[in-house]
């Protein structure tokens, strides 16, 4: 599987539609995680939500492909993946090697706090256990564009 871009669940967007509002990189292996997050970011109301380009990616290599390809606003990433651990990838962003790191969100469904505690000690700004509401999710979005769109550059 490649990394694509969603919009609304209904096919790819154009460049000039994918750079129009905040990018969000979905890196998730499993696709039904992957369609209930798409679903989520298309129906939100939120205005940072509105316009946002969902780029989904099911490994590590997928995502560090699209990372390369252009920059990120905030990254939804899953711990357990084929390839490797999610920290890996965290790790490598807080260390900037793509420019202006993208705001991280861990994503997992272990919630032990020695895992929060490890991803935030590898970059993450968040850790979000599975399950999650829909609410939470799009609330974390909402709050890290805010933050994360508005910074200045630091690469």
């Amino acid at each position: 599987m490649s990394a694509r871009i969603a919009r609304d669940g209904n096919g790819l967007m154009t460049d000039t539609e994918a750079h129009a509002g905040a990018r969000i990189l979905l890196v998730e292996d499993d696709a039904a995680n992957r369609a209930l997050v798409r679903a989520i970011v298309s129906r939100g109301a939120e205005p940072e939500l509105r316009g946002a380009c969902l780029v989904e990616a099911g490994d590590l290599a997928q995502a560090r492909a699209v990372l390369a390809d252009g920059p990120v606003d905030v990254l939804l990433l899953d711990m357990g993946l084929p390839d490797g651990n999610g920290m890996e990838l965290a790790a490598e962003l807080r260390d900037s090697r793509y420019g202006r790191p993208p705001a991280v969100v861990a994503v997992t469904g272990n919630s032990a706090a020695q895992q929060a505690d490890a991803a935030i000690a590898a970059g993450c700004q968040a850790v979000l256990a599975k399950p999650y509401a829909a609410a939470d999710l799009r609330a974390l979005l909402q709050s890290l564009l805010c933050r994360y769109r508005n910074r200045p550059d630091s690469g």
